[in-house]
């Protein structure tokens, strides 16, 4: 461990709201606190079922936040304004060196836009990503926060590229991929602990995972789309539901198959658990795309554009959007890449943004 003096009393805030960050934030806080910066978690209550965020502070191991919002649920603008306030109070209140966001959604944006009005730095981790679909909320809110961001720490070459295709040059970092380095450590501890295919009646490589949960595919005609491909698979397929998305099928009236295992959400470890010993991953999440990666789990993606495109150009991952046809096409020819290179890094991105925090902010302090 590191001597508490490295950090110079560097003093962050962390903004985190949902499930991926909390999974992102675990190996970072881990390193800043070995390296002596006192970091102050505010938790924006963007998801605010236990499921799908308290659970990852008992998972995680997490510090418990010092701040919880109440953003709940509502159009992206309603969110983003309710937590608008009360991530200012905290930055006030707190007076950080830096306010650390963490990928693209409403709260990433509102912590953004919060501390770059209190004129804070912002450290922005897995800047860059680009779909180039600007029909997506997720784009509109990264590329925001790349321009309101001081520190700007990607993950992959091509983000890197995309910046400085963008004029953004000055504050990049190539650091690697968070969540990789907490997929390292969490992974085996899923497999050895969870009995969550037990629990669903499946056998590892015998099933498949579905993840749903994109605003644009919970409306009835992309939800029946989705239905009616998963009626022409014949094997078992788990699928651990978002709130929303259970609730969009039974407004619909939209009926699933006796294979198919609708779950209420499942924590990290659960799915960990899951998404490794699959046959095939479907999924809307960016997320879940990299996990698959990771696990060499192919992977069909429900989205016709993707800001992981790596995970394409190597023959991992496969866009299909909601076409019944072509998703049930993707599932049935799905299979393992030729080749699977280290494309996120090496397992230590959350050593590099601590260092990189703890220097450049120590050296302003």
């Amino acid at each position: 461990m590191r001597s508490a003096t490295f950090a110079g009393g560097v003093r962050i805030l962390s903004v985190v709201g949902n499930r991926p960050q909390f999974v992102k934030s675990a190996p970072l806080s881990l390193a800043l606190r070995e390296r002596g910066v006192e970091e102050i978690v505010l938790h924006t209550g963007q998801h605010y079922d236990s499921e799908l965020s308290a659970v990852f502070f008992e998972e995680l191991e997490l510090a418990a936040p010092r701040f919880r919002l109440e953003a709940g649920s509502g159009t992206h603008g309603e969110q983003t304004a309710r937590m608008l306030p009360g991530i200012e109070a905290a930055v006030l209140e707190e007076q950080p060196d830096a306010v650390l966001v963490y990928g693209d959604t409403n709260s990433t944006l509102a912590g953004g836009l919060a501390a770059a009005k209190l004129l804070v730095p912002v450290a922005h981790v897995e800047a860059g990503l680009r779909s180039f679909d600007r029909s997506m909320p997720e784009e509109v809110n990264r590329m925001l926060v790349d321009r309101l961001s001081t520190l700007l720490l990607c993950p992959t070459e091509p983000a890197v590229r995309n910046l400085a295709h963008e004029g953004i040059t000055e504050g990049v970092h190539l650091v690697g991929d968070v969540m990789y380095d907490a997929n390292l450590r969490l992974a085996p501890l899923a497999r050895e602990r969870s009995t969550a295919l037990e629990d669903a009646g499946v056998g590892p490589g015998r099933y498949l995972v579905l993840t749903l949960h994109r605003e644009a595919n919970v409306s009835p005609e992309p939800l029946a789309r989705v239905a009616e491909a998963l009626g022409r698979l014949d094997e078992p397929v788990v699928f651990p539901a978002h709130p929303r998305t259970r609730a969009a099928l039974e407004a619909a009236g939209i009926s699933l198959g006796e294979h198919v295992r609708l779950l209420p959400p499942v924590g990290y470890l659960d799915f960990a658990a899951l998404a490794s010993q699959a046959r095939v991953v479907l999924t809307d999440s960016g997320g879940v795309q990299k996990e698959a990666y990771w696990y060499g789990v192919p992977c069909v993606t429900l989205r016709t554009t993707t800001e992981w495109v790596e995970t394409i150009a190597t023959g991992w991952n496969r866009l299909v959007a909601t076409d019944a046809e072509a998703i049930a096409a993707a599932v049935h020819e799905a299979a393992p890449g030729a080749a699977h290179p280290d494309l996120y890094g090496d397992g230590r991105a959350s050593e590099r943004i601590a260092d990189l925090l703890c220097t450049i902010l120590g050296n302003e302090a």
